[in-house]
């Protein structure tokens, strides 16, 4: 038996990259899956196996139950539309990953645009916001808990040059985190975050293949090496799974030991 066994998780940013990964992995250990994305399709430039078919696609062909709802997650009544689909197809919520995310362009805050603010705070910051409020509102009135993981980022307990839209809207989903465990705690909700170093990814792709900028990563790295989606889903089920029934708050770093320089 798997170690989500009959559990109904939804996955925002599930089409491509680290949900699709998690999207896939939490099948695996037997939970429903509502994959929820602007678009149902994988980004071709990302480093995704079999992208012709959907998320829900591959873990329906490998015996699993899943289903695509489309949302734009910085529209708060999209994601209640999610939630609602997701009880009303399985019965009850009880993982919520908020992983959707977006970058723009490195540059410094002097060069950088309102537009690019907006849209980066929009996704990373409010977009979790709503995952979490829509989520929460759900557990509550289910009685009896629920796991909430955010996929945040080194971003957001470091500064990284030339990334300050970004950074903002990662620390603001990473204290969002702490908070919401603060007051979801007595309910038996379960708030957590993953923050990963540089993963090879479709968002990641221009800077992985900058050789000076793939170095640097992996010399600023102890483990030597980026990140990838692998690397990313283990951590993700255990915060899922009853083994971290004890575990709010946190913010587990999986970054190959880049932030404990």
């Amino acid at each position: 038996m798997g170690r989500l066994q009959e559990k109904v998780a939804v996955i925002t940013g599930a089409s491509s990259g680290i949900g699709r990964a998690i999207a896939i992995g939490f099948a695996t250990e037997g939970a429903r899956i509502v994959c929820s994305d602007i678009q149902s399709d994988a980004r071709p430039e990302g480093y995704d196996a079999d992208t012709q078919r959907e998320t829900a696609e591959v873990i329906t062909a490998q015996g699993g139950q899943a289903c695509f709802v489309q949302a734009d997650v910085t529209k708060g009544h999209e994601v209640e539309a999610v939630i609602r689909q997701a009880v009303e197809r399985f019965g009850q919520l009880d993982i919520m990953v908020n992983n959707a995310g977006v970058f723009t362009r490195l540059a410094p805050i002097h060069e950088k645009t309102e537009e690019e603010y907006d849209f980066t705070m929009g996704v990373n910051a409010k977009g979790v916001w709503n995952g979490c409020q829509q989520a929460i509102r759900q557990f509550l009135k289910q009685g009896d808990g629920g796991k909430i993981v955010n996929i945040v980022s080194i971003a957001g307990v470091i500064g990284l040059p030339e990334e300050p839209a970004y950074c903002a809207s990662k620390a603001a989903a990473a204290n969002l985190t702490r908070q919401l465990a603060v007051d979801y705690g007595p309910h038996g909700i379960n708030v957590n975050a993953i923050c990963p170093n540089f993963l090879t990814t479709a968002m990641t792709r221009p800077f992985h293949e900058n050789q000076d900028i793939k170095s640097t990563v992996e010399a600023l790295t102890p483990l030597g090496r980026w990140g990838t989606i692998p690397d990313m889903v283990g951590p993700v089920i255990f915060l899922a799974s009853s083994e971290a029934d004890y575990v709010t708050g946190s913010l587990l770093m999986v970054d190959g030991g880049f932030t404990a320089k």
